[in-house]
């Protein structure tokens, strides 16, 4: 088997988290935004319990016959057409996290709001959250409105900062598992990766 037929098209920063034990075999992971499954074959294959949603039934649809393909056993109901904001799981389901490339895409504050509650309630105790979003750290971008820019291809993007993002680890009373690191794309884009990790409380042991 090649790696490409392994892996596919994961994101390289998914990939690392693998690397480096902190996603494994036999996990839970809600894929948040799974497009059409790039970060999912080798945890599909690897006999993880796989959740996923996306706005795109074509998406979805790709991910189900994914999933039966490789034999997984997992519920045609684990994939779902759904927003983040309103995933159709049971809360702290998952020991990971994925949101790869989706929050950019929020209309405005309160929906990027009510997609970092939606990812976050989903999480276990103790669960890792790996999010890559489109941030502000390294470039200027053209301000449209609040936090709304205007990046190279003329898109509109929802981009966050350093402090706006430290900031929401310590709402969330979360812990960074990472430093940030951001990626610049020339006089494109800057795309940053924000790992957490809920902390375990007295009330949830």
């Amino acid at each position: 088997m090649s790696v490409q037929e392994q892996f596919g098209q994961i994101d390289i920063y998914v990939f690392d988290q693998i690397l480096r034990g902190n996603i494994s075999a036999g996990m839970c992971v809600v894929d948040a935004g799974c497009g059409y499954g790039r970060n999912l074959v080798y945890l599909l294959r690897e006999g993880c319990k796989v959740f996923a949603v996306d706005v795109d039934a074509d998406g979805v649809e790709h991910v189900r016959r994914l999933s039966e393909s490789l034999n997984t056993g997992l519920p045609s109901s684990n994939f779902q057409v759904s927003s983040i904001e309103e995933m159709p799981f049971p809360d702290a389901i998952a020991d990971v996290v994925i949101c790869s490339a989706v929050l950019h895409f929020a209309r405005d504050d309160d929906q990027f709001q009510a997609m970092i509650a939606g990812l976050w309630r989903v999480l276990k105790p103790g669960g890792m959250l790996f999010c890559r979003l489109g941030s502000r750290i390294g470039m200027d971008f053209e301000p449209v409105r609040g936090h709304i820019f205007k990046i190279g291809d003329g898109a509109e993007w929802f981009l966050v900062d350093e402090e706006m993002l430290l900031d929401l680890t310590d709402e969330l009373d979360a812990v960074l598992a990472d430093p940030l690191k951001t990626t610049i794309v020339q006089d494109y884009r800057c795309m940053t990766t924000w790992v957490t990790r809920k902390q375990i409380n007295e009330a949830s042991r």
